[in-house]
């Protein structure tokens, strides 16, 4: 989705890709357009001949084949392909039917549908399979258009028609191939050459967005020329090139760590649609034209793994929602694109008992581990401003946190610098609640900020007099330390509260005493006295708070955790409602309710200039080990220089 508020996507005056005009930017600029002599050439000029030539060639599927006869993991995969082919046989087709401004659901299942018919035809070519495919494509072919309005929708769609023209060439007649190339051409591609063309369309601005629109659009118009390429050479070459022009803008979002602002699930999104056109790109045309080289993109696998925390669940910020991560088959390709077997390792922890057709393609056996292979137990991503500590690796009762700084201007953003998600004995106790309905009025617009999941008070973070974090923050991470019993980071989140009259606000989350225990502290100082409210929200059940105020108990799943306030005197725990608080006298009465959260709240006994509160959270084992509480500053002073790229990765397998 785009966020078209100023302050969320600065587009600046429109300024588009018109291939016969100057380059837009510096030469180092990483987000300028390309201008090099690949893209003066056609493109084209080493397609492969033959179908299928998308993400999967014969060669590529003989390979998945021989996983096939040995690897139990392989045949899972394939098993649960065919449960779902058999499974849509008997399915309606696609509808053409908008949600909100939307066809998108309906492009994405037909995209879904033509990848599990089209793979199961290629490997036992059974037409039952293509019969149903060439069902799904003629629905789609007779809708009046694919909403170029919301681009994604056209994108997705001429990405479904790629690959079910593409892998189910041999089934389709004359006739039948017309039917469905027309379609793609004038529904998809023409829709797209508007756009690069600069034409007077609504929908051409993601052409310079470096988000995940930018990857997604492009990538649906760089599969669709290569689909149809030998019968539409100048529209395919010229769609190519632009898209190739276009893509560097996004790409240079990934430095310089691989971490995605837009947070896990959009990451999971951008990277299934970049990975899809760099494989479309490699396999048709023998080459990606070095996109795959794009700073950080090498790294941004890292990011997966340690965005997933011990409960399953990601570190859910900005727009997305708080169930489990679910897999993540891109890992795979970028296993063996990278040659880092633990991205593999982690495509199979993300599948579990699942998998579907990219697994299938992609599989990349490895034996390697976070333990075997040394990963670290803390990360800092630079740029996205995240960190992550954990105490162990392969240990689902392990502690683990996730702590954010970050521009609250970053396309999906919430107002939530300075937040933290926590798990421990596997469960996730401390929660991002995650994003609201789309379609509530303004979401993406001038009522986004009234909305609770959106608004600092939908956090884990702290409010100053309840009021919202400026909307164009940004806070970075200033310190971060890893040693063996220990790790902390450290968020300067001042300009994010300096509209509520905060000097100076910082945020520090530690693990501690042997990393048993996860310490939160809180400083800061303003003008005038100030209303300060620490909170966090929780889906377990607060069952106890101490009669002094100073502890409480938290339950979930037979599992206990404890919470005390270490500092300041006065200050006091309360247990609290997230249903979020009418709007105007009941505008937006659509939000989530928040049903099964509430919020833990430390409220300190009056409007105070400064203060320091800090918070432990740790199993009841280890909840009452006396903690050192020292001065921010200290933390800081007593921390390396962070290093302008954080992540290292293991040294590279030759095998992979």
């Amino acid at each position: 989705m785009k966020i078209t508020r100023p302050q969320f996507l600065m587009l600046g005056p429109a300024t588009f890709l018109s291939l016969a005009l100057p380059e837009i930017g510096r030469a180092d600029d990483p987000k300028a357009p390309r201008k090099d002599a690949a893209l003066t050439k056609d493109p084209l000029k080493t397609l492969r001949a033959e179908h299928p030539r998308l993400i999967a060639t014969d060669a590529d599927l003989a390979n998945t084949r021989r996983h096939l006869k040995t690897d139990p993991l392989a045949q899972q995969y394939r098993d649960n392909v065919y449960k779902a082919g058999e499974k849509l046989l008997s399915e309606p087709t696609i509808k053409y039917e908008l949600v909100g401004p939307r066809l998108l659901e309906e492009s994405r299942l037909c995209m879904r549908r033509m990848y599990t018919l089209g793979v199961l035809y290629r490997l036992d070519g059974d037409t039952k399979w293509s019969d149903r495919a060439k069902k799904e494509l003629f629905a789609a072919a007779a809708f009046p258009d694919w909403n170029p309005s919301h681009f994604l929708d056209t994108a997705e769609m001429t990405h479904a028609f790629a690959i079910g023209y593409d892998w189910l060439y041999p089934a389709l007649t004359v006739r039948e191939r017309k039917i469905v190339r027309d379609a793609l051409v004038e529904k998809g591609l023409r829709r797209g050459e508007e756009a690069y063309r600069g034409a007077s369309v609504s929908w051409k601005w993601w052409i310079t967005a470096d988000h995940n629109w930018n990857q997604v659009c492009n990538g649906g118009m760089i599969l669709g020329a290569l689909a149809v390429a030998d019968e539409e050479p100048e529209l395919a070459s010229f769609t190519v090139r632009a898209a190739l022009q276009s893509l560097p803008r996004a790409m240079a979002s990934f430095a310089p760590d691989g971490g995605w602002e837009e947070g896990p699930g959009y990451w999971s999104y951008t990277l299934n649609y970049t990975v899809a056109l760099l494989a479309g790109l490699q396999s048709a045309l023998g080459t990606d034209f070095g996109i795959s080289n794009a700073a950080g993109f090498e790294r941004t696998g890292a990011f997966r793994l340690f965005f997933v925390g011990t409960s399953g669940r990601p570190f859910s910020y900005a727009d997305v929602g708080d169930g489990k991560a679910g897999g993540a088959p891109v890992m795979h390709w970028l296993a063996r694109r990278f040659r880092q077997p633990l991205y593999a390792w982690e495509a199979k922890r993300g599948a579990g008992s699942g998998g579907g057709v990219q697994d299938l393609l992609w599989y990349e056996p490895t034996t390697a581990t976070p333990k075997t292979t040394g990963l670290p137990l803390d990360i800092v991503f630079r740029g996205v401003e995240v960190a992550f500590l954990r105490s162990a690796w392969e240990d689902p009762g392990a502690l683990w946190v996730g702590f954010k700084g970050g521009d609250n201007r970053a396309n999906h953003s919430h107002l939530d610098l300075g937040t933290f998600v926590f798990d421990a004995l596997g469960e996730r106790w401390v929660s991002d609640i995650g994003s609201d309905n789309y379609n509530l009025p303004a979401y993406f617009g001038a009522k986004r900020w009234t909305y609770y999941r959106l608004r600092t008070e939908g956090q884990n973070t702290l409010l100053l007099d309840n009021g919202n974090q400026d909307t164009k923050a940004k806070s970075p991470l200033i310190a971060f330390s890893t040693r063996p019993d220990a790790a902390y980071a450290v968020a300067d989140l001042s300009a994010a509260y300096a509209p509520s009259g905060a000097t100076r606000t910082q945020r520090g989350v530690a693990l501690v005493n042997g990393r048993t225990a996860l310490l939160v502290q809180d400083e800061f100082a303003a003008k005038v006295p100030t209303e300060y409210r620490w909170q966090v929200h929780t889906q377990a059940t607060i069952t106890q708070i101490t009669a002094d105020g100073k502890g409480a108990t938290l339950i979930q799943n037979g599992k206990t955790m404890t919470a005390r306030i270490l500092s300041p005197e006065g200050a006091r725990f309360t247990n609290e409602s997230a249903a979020p608080p009418p709007i105007n006298g009941g505008e937006g009465s659509q939000q989530n309710p928040n049903k099964g959260i509430t919020r833990l709240v430390v409220r300190l006994p009056g409007k105070v200039m400064e203060a320091r509160v800090a918070v432990l959270l740790a199993p009841p084992a280890d909840a009452f080990k006396p903690v050192s509480l020292t001065p921010l500053a200290d933390w800081i002073r007593n921390a390396p220089p962070l290093p302008e790229r954080g992540v290292s990765l293991p040294a590279k397998a030759a095998g992979v």
